[in-house]
């Protein structure tokens, strides 16, 4: 009885998740909110956690309705809100300090700011494989799990790494859907080192990936596709699409999840 358990949006990118109890497909097929904007240096490259461990120690609070962000930086007594379009200039300034360098705020209604463009859909993981790699590293809960690897769907009822279950090899899709939307699976999400990083503070773990590394290949799942694994087995979570056909559809907590 696989069925959507969590969703979580990111309306900034790399930024803290919004999380609801139901979500639209936007235009293009991706989910409303979810990275329609994004933080770009001086050379046009994004400033974001793989490049910058400055963004966790950056908590912000989002009200999509209202097109505001509510930001504090970690340790700090106030905090300050910016509507995204009218206070624009305010809130690059606010995070230019924090950074130490300009920074341009942008916004991409329709497509967003993936970090898979051929795979632009939300990436899907399980609480049982939440649970599985919380194991491997102590004082490490599922929610850390959650919050290190960001996923968008969260997917209950079932075992760890069921969401191996959403890819083939590669040039194939596996089709599936949660609730009334359809989706493609297409593949296990290569990972950066922001999972290795204690997502509310930045502070790195040791050895993580190498403890990652060791425990996924030793606990592949018999369904998982080995040839996606050929280069590393720092994978986790599936990406996937959804056909802009699917625009206008609703996904809400309790949806089932039906492979074709």
């Amino acid at each position: 009885m696989s069925f959507l358990a969590g969703i979580s949006v990111y309306p900034i990118k790399s930024f803290d998740a919004l999380f609801g109890t139901e979500i639209l497909v936007g235009p293009q097929g991706r989910l409303l909110h979810d990275r329609a904007y994004a933080l770009f240096d001086a050379e046009g490259k994004y400033v974001n956690g793989k490049r910058n461990a400055k963004v966790h120690r950056l908590r912000a609070k989002f009200d999509p309705h209202a097109a505001k962000v509510t930001l504090n930086l970690q340790g700090a007594a106030a905090s300050q809100t910016f509507h995204l379009e009218k206070d624009r200039e305010k809130l690059e300034a606010y995070l230019a300090k924090h950074f130490g360098f300009v920074v341009t705020l942008k916004r991409d209604p329709e497509k967003g700011f993936p970090d898979d463009p051929e795979a632009w859909g939300p990436t899907i993981l399980s609480t049982g494989t939440m649970k599985e790699v919380a194991s491997w590293y102590p004082g490490v809960k599922p929610d850390d799990v959650w919050k290190r690897f960001r996923p968008n769907l969260v997917i209950g009822g079932v075992e760890a790494f069921w969401e191996d279950r959403l890819y083939r090899a590669e040039g194939k899709t596996v089709s599936f859907k949660i609730g009334k939307v359809a989706f493609e699976g297409v593949n296990p999400c290569r990972r950066c080192v922001v999972p290795t990083r204690d997502a509310l503070t930045g502070e790195p773990f040791p050895d993580f990936t190498k403890i990652f590394l060791e425990k996924r290949k030793s606990k592949l799942p018999a369904w998982a596709e080995p040839t996606r694994f050929a280069d590393t087995y720092y994978r986790l979570a599936v990406n996937t699409r959804i056909p802009a056909s699917e625009a206008g559809k609703e996904m809400q907590i309790g949806d089932k999840v039906v492979i074709d």
